[in-house]
């Protein structure tokens, strides 16, 4: 990546404020490339866009390349004429707009979808031409038997449907060709609409940077198609399952769950099938952002049917066999949680950007911490959290008074060496001393959520990591929310520390 320093926004699209229950690819999303724009931020920073199943995480998708149909906006349907206003019963789809209702949207938006559907000119070129080129076929057909299955696991159907073959395939585009296209449609749906939301970001100069989860969900397109993929046994029951030791978030460790990869297969075949996603990927974003990157260094596995992650171990991931040949791409590699020399030295054959972060700056007053801006270096991008972090607003709200005093004492050292005031007569002046000192960091990018920039709390949490209870994943910001007086401020920030 050319080190040109900048400022991004971190916003999932399921937090845009459009109609309907969910963020879309929508006005709603055109409004923030605007407001981007006036703050003179140059990336937009998503979350992974894959399509999610139980949990609603887009890092526990059924496939590692089918998008989001969620994110298809209908008020772009109705102007195809192929869907009706009156069809859009938004009592069915959410009760509260600042929260996405999931359970909803899976009963009701699916139906509303096929409606539009049934609508559509299925003789098109464009879409003969997308389906006959096949890129997501095999998400289609596996969808397909979901629905066949009322969405159970790939593990709970017909044995004879657990494995993929050729008198499979042939009998479902029988006897399901309406599901299969159905499936179809809507990846090229949403890529159509998200290319042109691309088109109009790239022309404003706003890079759009993506997010590629390291695993899959083992009930998933990637696993039922490719077993040798995954560390699985003779019945295709995981061996062992990702995770990550107890840490600061949980005491338990954070026990995913998602299957391990057969790494030994992924080398004998050339690492084809990560090649091919990381291209996918780059396809359609501008910069890819790789989610727990210390796993290629080495992993942490949990013995399948384990409760917690205590009882894992680290094994040797590809470390950098998997990408001599991508040193050139532009990717930023998420290398939080448990680092040591293995994951610095893969950073440094890379030469990927990694991540400072100063909500974890703020918190201790060591000298040797990684996030300090004394210890951060030009080839980073700095951020006050991640999609992970408690919100900077509510961190220090809840802080206890001895924990405050650490923070203040941190701030005001992080604030000495950026050379900026360390403002905290308020809690609002705290938590703007804490974003400005994201912007005042050495490394060449800094990326706020949009929580951060409109103080909020814990209400704005994007993702408690190991927390499956419906609260993850759904909080949404309002159009108001996008002032004009926020922009002017962010841009300020911006011309101050040249980004």
């Amino acid at each position: 990546m050319k080190q040109e320093r900048f400022f991004g926004i971190l916003l999932p699209i399921f937090s845009l404020p459009s109609p309907h229950g969910i963020g879309t690819l929508g006005k709603a999303a055109y409004d923030f490339v605007d407001f981007l724009s006036a703050s003179g931020a140059k990336v937009w920073q998503m979350l992974p866009l894959n399509v999610t199943s139980y949990g609603d995480s887009p890092y526990q998708s059924p496939s590692s390349k089918g998008f989001n149909p969620y994110f298809i906006d209908l008020d772009l349907l109705c102007q195809q004429w192929i869907l009706k206003e009156e069809e859009i019963q938004d009592d069915l789809l959410f009760s509260d707009p600042h929260y996405v209702q999931y359970s909803s949207l899976f009963l009701h938006r699916y139906a509303i979808l096929r409606k539009a559907f049934s609508r559509f000119d299925r003789r098109s070129p464009d879409f003969v031409a997308f389906v006959q080129k096949g890129e997501y076929h095999d998400f289609a057909l596996f969808m397909t038997l979901k629905a066949k299955n009322h969405f159970r696991s790939w593990k709970e159907w017909p044995i004879e449907e657990q494995r993929d073959s050729k008198a499979l395939e042939e009998r479902l585009l029988k006897d399901y060709h309406e599901d299969y296209e159905f499936y179809l449609w809507t990846q090229y749906e949403f890529l159509r609409q998200y290319n042109a939301l691309k088109d109009y970001a790239n022309q404003k100069n706003i890079r759009i940077m993506g997010d590629m989860p390291i695993y899959v969900a083992y009930d998933s397109v990637d696993v039922w198609k490719y077993p040798e993929l995954f560390a699985l046994d003779e019945e295709h029951n995981p061996k062992m399952v990702a995770g990550v030791p107890p840490d600061a978030f949980s005491s338990d460790g954070q026990l995913w769950g998602n299957p391990i990869y057969n790494w030994s297969y992924q080398k004998e075949t050339g690492y084809r099938w990560f090649n091919d996603r990381i291209a996918d990927n780059l396809a359609i974003f501008d910069i890819l952002r790789i989610d727990h990157f210390r796993g290629f260094s080495a992993y942490y596995e949990i013995p399948y049917g384990e409760d917690t992650a205590r009882n894992g171990h680290w094994e040797d991931g590809p470390k950098f066999d998997l990408f001599r040949d991508k040193t050139e791409l532009p990717i930023i590699a998420e290398n939080l949680g448990v680092i040591d020399q293995g994951v610095i030295d893969l950073l440094n054959e890379t030469g990927y950007p990694g991540m400072a972060v100063t909500a974890f700056a703020i918190t201790n007053l060591a000298d040797d911490d990684s996030n300090k801006p004394w210890n951060s270096v030009v080839n980073e991008i700095c951020y006050t959290g991640t999609h992970d972090n408690e919100p900077i607003y509510g961190m220090l709200e809840h802080m206890t008074p001895e924990e405050k005093d650490v923070c203040l004492e941190a701030v005001r050292r992080c604030a000495d060496d950026c050379h900026i005031a360390d403002k905290d007569d308020t809690l609002d002046d705290l938590t703007d001393t804490v974003l400005r000192l994201a912007f005042a960091y050495p490394c060449f990018g800094t990326i706020i959520p949009m929580g951060d920039l409109l103080h909020r709390g814990d209400e704005a949490r994007i993702n408690f990591p190991s927390r499956v209870d419906g609260k993850n994943w759904i909080y949404r910001f309002t159009k108001e929310d996008f002032s004009s007086s926020l922009a002017k401020k962010i841009h300020s920030w911006v011309d101050e520390f040249q980004r």
